[in-house]
C-alpha cells in the first residue's frame, strides 16, 4: 500500500469521437475487491469539456475515499459481520487498560447485544453498518415500544462496535458521519424520564415491613446514600468504633469484589448518631462483610432487589440514593459535602477549593446531625438486633 500513489481515473463518452457538450460523460477507476482490482463505471452527466467531466471524477473519488488505506482494507478484507466485530469488541473491552470497563456494564452490553441488537444486524458485513442500518434499527425499536433513552444507549453501542475495528495502525477502517436527522435517533427529554423514588413514610415502611436480613441495609441506603454495590462490599474494618464514619473502599457486583464505580466513589460518609446506634449493634463483635447470605457468601444484588420489589412495588435499589439526595438539598447541606457523601465528583476549580471543608470532622458531622435521616427510624431492641447480626453476619 506504501507504493500506491492513488489514481485520478479516466473520463470518456460513448459513441463519439470528438468530445460533446450535450452526450453525458462517464469516469472509470479501479476498486480493490477480495477477488482482486476491478474498473468501476460512474456516471458525471452531461460536462461541457473533457477538463470539467475530469474535475468532477476526481471530486468523486475523493469524496468516496476511493484511494485512502481505509477503503483499500475494507475492500480487501475477508467479510466480517457486525455480530463477529461485536465478539472481538466484547473480549477487547473485558482486558483493556485503559478505561476499564467494569464487570456489571460489561454484562449489560452484552445482554442488549445479544437480545435486541445483534437480531436485526448481527449477520450484516460491517462495512454495511452505516446510516441506513442504524435507520432501520432505530425503526425496529420505535415499532416495538422502546423508550427514547433505551434507543439512544443502544445505538451508541452500535457505533462502538462499528468504531472498535482498526487496522495494524490502530485506525479505524469504517470512518461513519452519523446522520441523526437521517437515522430518526429519538431526542430524550430529562423531564419524561423515569426516577422513581420513596418518600420519608414510604421508606419508614418498607425497613418496618423488611425481615432481620434486609431491615439494615435498607436503612443504611437510605439514611447514607451508599449505592447498592458500594453497601454489600462494606467490612467491619468500614466502619469507625462509633459507626458515626464510614470509608467506601470497594464494590460488589455478583459476589465479586471490584473498584468503585468512579475515583470520586472512595470517600467517608457521615452518619447520624440515630442511624449509628443501630449500626453499633450489628457490627460489634463481627468479622469481615456485614451483609451475607446465610452461607456467608455476600448477597446479591438480584435478591436485595427482589425483597425490595415484595415491599415497594417496582422501586429500584437507587430510589434510597434519591431519597437521600432529596433529604440533602432540602436540608441546604453544603453542596462540597454533598458531593462528597455521594461520590459525585468536583464540577468546577471552587470545588477543589473547597476540599479543606470536607476534611473538617467536627464540621461535617455537625451537618450530619443537622440534616438526620429524614425518615422515621425504627428502633431494633436489643434481642433483635443480636438475632439480625447473627443472620446477616453468619
Amino acid at each position: 500500500m506504501s507504493r500506491r500513489t492513488g489514481q485520478r481515473g479516466s473520463v470518456f463518452q460513448k459513441g463519439t469521437s470528438a468530445w460533446s457538450q450535450v452526450v453525458p460523460a462517464y469516469g472509470e477507476f479501479w476498486i480493490d475487491t477480495p477477488d482482486g482490482r476491478k474498473r468501476k463505471t460512474v456516471s458525471l452527466g452531461v460536462c461541457h469539456s473533457r477538463t470539467v467531466a475530469k474535475q468532477k471524477l476526481r471530486e468523486y473519488i475523493e469524496s468516496e475515499g476511493i484511494n485512502s488505506v481505509e477503503t483499500f482494507i475494507a475492500g480487501t478484507s475477508p467479510a466480517l459481520t457486525f455480530k463477529k466485530q461485536a465478539e472481538i469488541y466484547m473480549d477487547a473491552l473485558a482486558v483493556r487498560r485503559r478505561k476499564p470497563i467494569k464487570p456489571a456494564t460489561l454484562s449489560v452490553w452484552r445482554s442488549n447485544l445479544n437480545k435486541r441488537i445483534l437480531p436485526t444486524l448481527g449477520d450484516m458485513p460491517l462495512s454495511e453498518v452505516g446510516n441506513a442500518a442504524m435507520k432501520l434499527f432505530v425503526d425496529k425499536c420505535n415499532a416495538d415500544g422502546l423508550a427514547p433513552k433505551t434507543i439512544v444507549s443502544y445505538c451508541a453501542l452500535v457505533k462502538l462496535v462499528v468504531a472498535s475495528a482498526v487496522n495494524a495502525e490502530g485506525e479505524r477502517i469504517y470512518k461513519r458521519t452519523w446522520n441523526h436527522e437521517f437515522v430518526g435517533l429519538p431526542i430524550v427529554d430529562n423531564s419524561k424520564l423515569k426516577r422513581p423514588t420513596l418518600t420519608a413514610d414510604e421508606v419508614s415502611i418498607v425497613i418496618s415491613n423488611a425481615n432481620e436480613r434486609y431491615a439494615v441495609l435498607f436503612a443504611l441506603l437510605a439514611g447514607t446514600g451508599l449505592r447498592i454495590g458500594e453497601a454489600l462490599a462494606l467490612k467491619t474494618t468500614n466502619f469507625a468504633s462509633d459507626c458515626r464514619t464510614i470509608s467506601v473502599e470497594r464494590s460488589m457486583w455478583n459476589g465479586q469484589e471490584q473498584d468503585p464505580k468512579t475515583p470520586s466513589a472512595v470517600r467517608v460518609i457521615d452518619v447520624p448518631e440515630s442511624l449509628a446506634s443501630m449500626l453499633r449493634g450489628i457490627v460489634a463483635g463481627k468479622t469481615g462483610y456485614i451483609f451475607t447470605t446465610r452461607s456467608g457468601r455476600p448477597m446479591t444484588q438480584r435478591c436485595v432487589l427482589s425483597a425490595l420489589h415484595e415491599l415497594a412495588g417496582k422501586a429500584g435499589l437507587h430510589s434510597f440514593r434519591r431519597f437521600r439526595t432529596s433529604v440533602l438539598r432540602k436540608s441546604r447541606v453544603p453542596e462540597d459535602l454533598t458531593k462528597l457523601w455521594l461520590g459525585h465528583a468536583d464540577s468546577s476549580i471552587t470545588d477543589g477549593y473547597a476540599r479543606q471543608l470536607r476534611e473538617d470532622v467536627s464540621f461535617r458531622q455537625e451537618w450530619a446531625e443537622k440534616c438526620g435521616l429524614g425518615f422515621q427510624l425504627v428502633h431494633l431492641g436489643p434481642p433483635q438486633a443480636v438475632e439480625m447480626a447473627g443472620v446477616v453476619a453468619a
